[in-house]
């Protein structure tokens, strides 16, 4: 097979590829015979059709099948040979056949890129202690007894700071409401029924809490809110709009004593004594993965910032674009309306193109360490995580499989986990130095 490479800017190549005549006559008389045996031609018996016959017969249909069977085997040996780090295949093409037999095509690929790996081994990282202080328990203790808190009414008074308000509420400006104004806003801007609000400075609309400071049960007030000229909402701001509010009721929240029973209502059985154990054991776990996460941060920054190389194009603009949808996708999750997100434009793709860059030069990086360190990922590896993942989902691993085959996404998860096994073994060859807490300095007194 002969081989012939062509380097383009931008991390391409070309392949010219030429497969030598006996190895095409070999594959095409296998397919031949294959048709013959099976063909029905008028005039001749199955099977007895002659070569010559069969070959005008099918000409298309063999050089069809012998495109699929020789074009995908030589592409790889070619790689192989060459010894191409090839990333991405871009077009198959221009596939002709000589007179004497031979086969020819071209192939059009995305490399990666060529540098140097520094020493990658005893890396030196600073990490957190995981020891867990009192004072830590005692900050998740009071998260747990400000999620059990109890609201009751307080019907003999008015509105104070730090009262949960529940109101009926709407907005207008210059008579219309803002519904009309800003129909794609939060509709939390337009008003609403039974809707709860924590009284606190700067909470909710510009001022929105401070005047209603006073306000007793069933009362009517109008308040006027001033929207800033950076307000996110274009229609509104620089606008002065009118809310109509009406208070329905006035909570305050009531904190449970943290004692025996407190633990027993959020874990049945369990004591006070029990419930601060069992907080220690999860955040001792979860400072291990922040750990963990520490680890991988300061390796990634350390080889970023000692090996430097151009990301192709082509890749870099197809990454961008995937992060892209995941960073619109995510804010819409998060309740964002399209017309933000188009004002936002340009801010998410510079966003989406610096952490599609990082992404791909990550990724680059461990596959050459892998490469380097013969870390590979076995079927056996792959079969787990699909497992994993239809546990997961809570469908059945078949189910699992055959959706990752149709999406295309078992090569993704292969990758996934040979770059989580580098990563695994840069963290288990750093060198470790305790992260030092800042002195607190005491003044003189």
């Amino acid at each position: 097979m002969k081989v012939e490479v062509e380097t383009q800017p931008g991390s391409v190549s070309t392949l010219q590829i030429e497969l030598p005549p006996e190895e095409v006559s070999k594959e095409w008389d296998s397919i031949a015979n294959s048709f013959a045996r099976f063909a029905r031609i008028p005039g001749y018996r199955p099977g007895k059709a002659p070569r010559s016959v069969i070959e005008k017969r099918f000409r298309r249909e063999i050089q069809d099948e012998l495109t699929k069977k020789l074009v995908s085997k030589s592409y790889h040996d070619a790689i192989e040979q060459k010894q191409l780090r090839v990333v991405s295949l871009t077009n198959l093409e221009d596939v002709q056949f000589g007179q004497d037999k031979s086969m020819r095509f071209r192939a059009t690929v995305v490399t990666a890129p060529e540098f140097e790996l520094p020493d990658y081994q005893n890396i030196p990282v600073q990490v957190p202690d995981t020891k867990v202080s009192d004072a830590e328990i005692d900050a998740a203790l009071e998260r747990l007894r400000d999620q059990s808190a109890d609201f009751v009414d307080v019907p003999e008074r008015g509105l104070q700071m730090g009262d949960f308000a529940v109101i009926d509420f709407e907005g207008f400006i210059e008579d219309k409401p803002i519904s009309e104004i800003a129909s794609q806003a939060s509709k939390n801007l337009h008003g609403g029924k039974k809707f709860w609000l924590h009284l606190a400075p700067e909470n909710f609309l510009p001022t929105f809490c401070e005047q209603v400071i006073g306000q007793q049960r069933d009362e009517a007030r109008q308040i006027t809110i001033a929207f800033p000229g950076d307000f996110p909402v274009k229609e509104l701001a620089e606008k002065e709009a009118s809310y109509t509010v009406t208070l329905r009721e006035i909570k305050e929240k009531v904190l449970p004593p943290v004692d025996d029973a407190f633990a027993g209502k959020l874990i049945s059985g369990k004591t006070l004594v029990d419930l601060r154990h069992l907080i220690e054991h999860d955040l001792e776990h979860e400072k291990e993965h922040e750990r963990e996460r520490a680890k991988e941060g300061q390796i990634m920054k350390y080889l970023h910032e000692r090996i430097q190389f151009e990301l192709p194009p082509a890749l870099l603009k197809n990454e961008t674009r995937r992060v892209l949808g995941e960073l619109v996708q995510r804010n819409r999750e998060r309740g964002i309306p399209d017309e933000m997100l188009k004002d936002k434009e340009k801010e998410l793709i510079e966003g989406a193109a610096s952490l599609a860059a990082q992404r791909l030069k990550t990724n680059f990086i461990l596959h050459r360490i892998a490469e380097r360190e013969k870390i590979e990922t076995s079927s056996e590896e792959v079969d787990q995580q699909i497992r994993e993942e239809a546990a997961r989902y809570n469908i059945s691993v078949d189910k699992m499989r055959k959706e990752l085959e149709e999406h295309d996404r078992l090569n993704a998860l292969a990758e996934q986990i040979l770059l989580g096994k580098t990563l695994d073994f840069l963290k288990a060859n750093v060198s470790v130095e305790q992260a030092v807490e800042p002195a607190v300095v005491k003044e003189k007194s």
